[in-house]
């Protein structure tokens, strides 16, 4: 893992380079192990390195036999040694053994459709300097970032959009279409950022800038979830057993210590089980729980490591790590990112940091195998959704809202909270899934917390919308898991594990989101998804002996944390504080609606503790970043 940025002047300029120099140092976080800078006429590239693989001769920025290409890097090439063997043998001179290089022939080689090529997490920039092009890329699945922007004429790329902002006389004026989403999807989605004028690359993407006017994007991949495998279904247990075990096999290719981390999940626990089975020695385990049981997986977590005899390590988080936690984390994300599991997240990259440099991960498994409770409540929520709007939005839900919710208890199992969400459910349209059953502000609430003249033109239904249409599927659900995929998959869990893993240096694997995997998982008939109310079912199945009981049988869980609970009593006053005086609630969002949702928390009528931590995360950016 590492930090790329660059800036490509005008032509007949010269980037200065005191001011790639600071880009550069503003992801230092990224890569500890190392600085490198290329400043040649119009073209300057920095980067930090996190030193994984080909320690002695890894260094960026890197170039070709003769000068005239140069690349930096940010990620890992899992077949770049049977790549670097077809480039050899077409006549290629390496002069390093780094994946980097691997790339970098291959572009050389192939172009763009070098892509095609590589397997594995990516963001890198090529300078070529013959064509005074840049071809820059994002691997498929949205693992690693890239940000760019046009300032003062020259073009500027980096993995996190804090590098852009030490560029001297850079704007940060916020795109309020973007803050608009940003409450609705608790994230800002690509290509959009939360600061007007820059973008960034969405995932299975590539751009060609060259040299003047705007950079041109396109899409080089894109799941196709049709024909349908055929085979039976111990044949399809059997060949996925095989293609996930590959999966992390390429993964536990390192030169420095790895481990994993484990929720007591499924996924995570399926590819703890996988690691012990090809590692010679036992595997370290990090797993981070609550002194809420409610909501933590400590116990489970402990089964399975005890299960594979791991060198396993436990925390615990509280509600005191929450101030310092939420500026950090977005000190790292760059733009207000209101998913909570991120308070846990950066913890336990914290703490696994301490012991390795890599740690494996079960991201993914949801998204491919369709692990989430809304995969099946969406048919049956249709009936209802079908009644007259006078019933679906205004009588059920008056009649509800007379009911306290359950207090401290995760979303999964909070049944109150589930049919409070009726109402909104039959309000939005079921292509945008995530919305329906995830949003924590329904259009209406999102819409009464701004101030009428700041009110942003946004429409996330439409967004998820587009992405459901254009879904190479038929079925509800597969189209469904195409969306999520798209949106919800790069926008919010793959931000959330970059950034809170690079916050430490401590790079992330995903096995599950291998995409060879993904490609043949998207086939998979839908039955084997989901089977009734029995998610994941093929992988349930392929790997029931590896699972322990209590981890093989339960649902999603999810990793929540007990935001709820804290912001009423320990947490409650600064919550107060920071909403009612703070930059958003003199800038942006009504005070009279903000005061409202803190009240009714208070009392504990509804449980707003999501919603007040998306508008604590929203505030949390602004004051950082000197927002207005």
């Amino acid at each position: 893992m590492c930090g790329i940025c660059g800036i490509i002047a005008p032509e007949g300029s010269r980037p200065d380079p005191a001011v790639l120099a600071n880009m550069t140092g503003a992801l230092a976080h990224r890569g500890p192990d190392g600085q490198g800078i290329h400043l040649k006429d119009r073209a300057g590239l920095g980067h930090r390195r996190l030193a994984i693989i080909d320690l002695a001769t890894g260094q960026q920025p890197l170039t070709n036999e003769d000068g005239s290409l140069w690349i930096v890097f940010n990620g890992e090439i899992y077949n770049f040694q049977a790549l670097r063997d077809e480039l050899a043998a077409k006549g290629h001179r390496f002069a390093t053994s780094s994946d980097t290089e691997t790339i970098l022939h291959a572009y050389e080689e192939y172009g763009p459709d070098c892509l095609a090529k590589l397997r594995g997490m990516f963001a890198f920039a090529i300078w070529d300097a013959n064509r005074q092009t840049l071809f820059a890329a994002r691997d498929r699945l949205g693992k690693k970032p890239l940000y760019y922007a046009m300032h003062e004429g020259a073009f500027c790329f980096a993995s996190e959009v804090q590098a852009l902002l030490t560029l001297p006389g850079f704007s940060r004026e916020p795109d309020l279409e973007a803050l608009g989403l940003f409450l609705s999807l608790q994230y800002v989605p690509d290509p959009l950022c939360a600061f007007k004028g820059v973008r960034k690359l969405p995932a299975a993407h590539h751009l060609i800038w060259s040299g003047t006017g705007s950079p041109r994007t396109a899409r080089y991949w894109q799941q196709a979830f049709e024909p349908k495998w055929t085979a039976s279904e111990q044949e399809l247990a059997h060949e996925l057993r095989q293609r996930l075990t590959e999966a992390v096999r390429l993964r536990l290719i390192s030169e420095v210590p790895l481990g994993a981390h484990l929720s007591g999940g499924i996924d995570s626990s399926i590819i703890t089980a996988l690691m012990a089975t090809l590692s010679e020695s036992p595997v370290k385990t990090y797993s981070i729980g609550f002194a809420e049981q409610a909501f933590s997986e400590l116990p489970k977590a402990r089964r399975v490591a005890e299960r594979f005899a791991t060198h396993h390590h436990e925390f615990v988080a509280s509600w005191g790590h929450v101030p310092d936690a939420l500026s950090t984390i977005h000190s790292h994300t760059g733009e207000p990112f209101a998913d909570p599991s991120a308070l846990p997240s950066l913890l336990l990259a914290q703490m696994t940091r301490q012991h390795v440099t890599v740690a494996l991960n079960g991201d993914g498994g949801d998204e491919l195998f369709a692990g989430y409770q809304r995969y099946w409540l969406d048919p049956l929520a249709a009936p209802y959704a079908a009644l007259p709007r006078c019933i679906t939005q205004r009588l059920i839900p008056a009649l509800l809202e007379r009911f306290p919710e359950p207090k401290d208890r995760p979303i999964e199992t909070n049944w109150m909270a589930g049919l409070k969400r009726l109402g909104q459910v039959a309000a939005i349209s079921p292509k945008a899934s995530i919305l329906r059953w995830g949003s924590y502000f329904s259009p209406a609430q999102a819409a009464d917390l701004w101030q009428p003249e700041m009110r942003p033109l946004a429409d996330p239904v439409a967004l998820l919308s587009k992405a459901f249409d254009n879904a190479q599927a038929k079925t509800f659900l597969d189209r469904t898991l195409a969306t999520d995929m798209a949106a919800y998959l790069p926008g919010d869990l793959l931000v959330k594990a970059d950034r809170m893993a690079m916050a430490h240096g401590l790079e992330g694997r995903s096995p599950l989101l291998d995409h060879e995997l993904a490609e043949w998982a998207a086939r998979l008939p839908v039955n084997l998804k989901m089977r009734g109310r029995t998610s994941k079912y093929l992988l349930r199945t392929a790997f029931a002996d590896l699972l322990p009981e209590p981890v093989q049988d339960q649902g999603k869980q999810g990793f929540g944390i007990p935001i709820g609970k804290w912001l009423r009593e320990d947490l409650s006053g600064w919550c107060r504080e920071t909403l009612l005086e703070g930059v958003a609630a003199k800038r942006l969002l009504r005070p009279q609606a903000l005061a409202a949702l803190l009240e009714e928390h208070r009392l504990g009528r509804v449980d707003h503790g999501k919603r007040l931590w998306a508008l604590l995360s929203l505030e949390t950016w602004l004051r950082l970043y000197g927002v207005f």
